[in-house]
């Protein structure tokens, strides 16, 4: 078979990994994450590229076995919802500046988390429901040389987020807290890939940074009224992506990704009044009214799948991912297995439909106390049980090129 041939059964663009990636990512992600950082669309060797895509994921997290402060049950109910379904928009447009300089804009939702257990159950005190938002607004660049039998590709670029979130619970009989932040920054990414088109291989590695967040404020009101509060400085976490993937037969792809995203940044968060210094804002400082408690570890995600290309109009590639659940004795992230797949149509050459899907176990555990930094303890207000708990997520998207 004749290179050109073997090139355009191979080419990188037939497969549609990055919706499957967004798929399966924001299906079983740990921490906070949800879209996460995707940087697919800058490798698109089209002029101009651009794309929109959406993924609805559905958790069926359950709480059994709840108890309150101190192991007590304090009249409520033992069960809850632990989890609320929610979408994942992302929008890209790339551009060939110049020969070999490529540069993408995009818009994402890269963190969030929202559950709603509600009011009647024994962990109200700990939680009734918390809801954490998140935009992220991005530019970044490569830049493309020849190298060996292939072209190596610089790449850098500059990230703008701002966070929001509330949460409720119970503070007395009847009585309902709640806490209203926002805060927002900047981060940065760089990396460096090795491609050779004429067999669909690339190999990347992308570190994006930490994105500081040193103006955390907002409110906290209670039946006794409300009052402004600040959050001592904190930091959306930094993480480290390796993908490969190469055409391993005419028509066929492997791929595969390790990622590794530093969540045991975020612990305990002290939730202050303004009129309280910052010196005596801190885990169990004199300053602290509250706290949002998170207690995490660092998250690993291992993936690996097959792309085929059927016929110049439609492709579909499918993937198996373990995710290394952030919870390690306080919260429900244990860790996941997940299956997805996905279809490309591709009408005209110029324009692409893409459809995906994926399911997957979040594996049982238990929520408890956990010692943190400080000397602070978490999960004295509330503890839970869980099995194992389905979770699916279905996306939609289109790419279309000039």
């Amino acid at each position: 078979m004749d290179i050109l041939r073997l090139k355009s059964l191979l080419g990188a663009g037939c497969f549609s990994l990055a919706l499957i990636g967004t798929a399966m990512s924001s299906a079983h992600a740990g921490g906070l994450e949800r879209g996460g950082y995707d940087i697919d669309l800058l490798f698109d060797p089209a002029p101009v590229a651009t794309e929109a895509e959406a993924t609805y994921v559905m958790p069926d997290r359950k709480y059994k076995n709840a108890l309150g402060p101190g192991g007590a049950n304090i009249g409520l109910g033992s069960t809850a919802d632990g989890a609320e379904g929610y979408w994942v928009p992302r929008v890209g447009v790339k551009v060939q500046v110049v020969q070999g300089v490529d540069c993408m804009v995009d818009y994402s939702q890269p963190w969030g988390a929202h559950t709603a257990p509600g009011s009647a159950w024994n962990g109200a005190v700990s939680n009734i429901e918390t809801d954490i938002k998140s935009n992220n607004y991005a530019g970044t660049c490569s830049y493309r040389m020849d190298a060996g039998k292939g072209q190596i590709r610089f790449i850098g670029g500059l990230f703008y987020q701002d966070i929001s979130g509330f949460k409720e619970s119970l503070v007395g009989p009847g009585a309902v807290g709640r806490v209203d932040l926002e805060a927002n920054g900047w981060g940065w990414r760089a990396g460096v890939a090795y491609e050779i088109p004429d067999i669909a291989l690339r190999a990347s590695l992308v570190y994006n940074s930490q994105v500081k967040l040193d103006n955390i404020s907002g409110t906290l009101t209670t039946p006794l009224g409300s009052r402004a509060i600040y959050g001592a400085t904190e930091s959306m976490p930094d993480s480290l992506e390796l993908k490969v993937q190469s055409g391993i037969a005419p028509g066929w792809l492997a791929f595969g990704s390790i990622k590794w995203v530093n969540w045991s940044v975020l612990q305990s968060v002290p939730i202050c009044p303004t009129i309280a210094p910052s010196s005596a804002c801190f885990t169990n400082g004199p300053g602290q009214v509250t706290s949002l408690d998170l207690m995490y570890r660092d998250g690993w995600t291992v993936s690996g799948g097959l792309g085929h290309k059927f016929n110049d109009q439609w492709s579909a590639a499918g993937q198996l991912s373990w995710d290394r659940g952030t919870s390690h004795g306080y919260g429900a992230q244990t860790d996941t297995w997940t299956l997805g797949g996905g279809v490309a149509y591709t009408p005209k050459p110029n324009i692409e439909f893409r459809v995906a899907g994926a399911i997957g176990v979040l594996t049982s555990g238990h929520s408890g106390t956990l010692a943190g930094e400080n000397g602070y303890i978490a999960g004295t207000d509330a503890s839970y049980d869980f099995g194992n708990d389905l979770i699916t997520a279905i996306s939609g998207g289109v790419k279309i090129k000039f």
